[in-house]
């Protein structure tokens, strides 16, 4: 592995014309992708579309008690990120249209360079958490339910939008059911680093469930490392 790669993205939208954002230090992999050492998912699988159609035809049993859930398996992320001395801070935002986002100030998600020189983010969104999705043993969410991922989240979603900031530049990517609609779009670089992950749960996840903010405010609490803030705008 070699760093300080510099990568050029050109983003043009700015009052100034073109722009070119510099990706510095960004880890850059001279072996190929293939051969990449998994951690908490595969660096290998972009998309894997029949364990996202296994969560959508299993709703009930991958999102126990609705959107609360899903908004959990989010948080958990950021909970890691402040246990390991990363960040710390989370800001849970209920949208009148039923979206909820989270965005916290953690280092953001991996985002590496391949043999190529091709960008390349960890499949968060749209491939299974090798650590919980099919352990038996999983860990509980404050809910009491078992963790299973940020891809239980995205594939029961109408849409999700990922916005990352990172030390080596920042982007954003939508889904739909967990699906890449969009390639990695560049976004302006930010002084803070960390991920916002902005979803609308699907129709019928909204119409049978409900979040309130003191279930939100006391289950993050089970979190010590942890920071929250909730901005509940559903009645503005």
């Amino acid at each position: 592995m070699r760093a300080k790669e510099i990568v050029l993205f050109l983003h043009p939208n700015t009052a100034a014309g073109n722009r070119m954002i510099v990706l510095t230090h960004t880890s850059r992999m001279d072996t190929p992708r293939a051969s990449w050492r998994n951690t908490t998912h595969d660096w290998t699988s972009t998309v894997d579309l029949d364990h996202l159609e296994h969560i959508r035809q299993n709703t009930a049993a991958y999102a126990p008690g609705g959107i609360l859930h899903l908004t959990l398996e989010v948080v958990a992320y950021v909970a890691d990120e402040a246990e390991a001395g990363h960040g710390g801070l989370c800001h849970i935002t209920l949208h009148p249209d039923g979206s909820v986002a989270v965005a916290d100030n953690g280092r953001g998600t991996d985002t590496r360079v391949d043999e190529l020189g091709h960008i390349v983010k960890k499949p968060v969104m749209a491939t299974k958490d090798l650590r919980f999705f099919d352990n038996p043993d999983a860990p509980r969410l404050p809910d009491t339910h078992p963790r299973r991922g940020m891809s239980v989240v995205a594939a029961l979603s109408t849409w999700l939008v990922h916005i990352n900031r990172r030390l080596n530049g920042s982007w954003t990517q939508r889904y739909e059911h967990g699906v890449p609609t969009t390639d990695l779009r560049p976004i302006a670089d930010d002084p803070m680093t960390g991920t916002t992950v902005h979803f609308l749960p699907d129709e019928p996840l909204r119409t049978t469930s409900s979040t309130t903010f003191e279930d939100l405010a006391r289950l993050t609490r089970s979190w010590p490392h942890l920071s929250t803030e909730i901005h509940d705008l559903r009645g503005t």
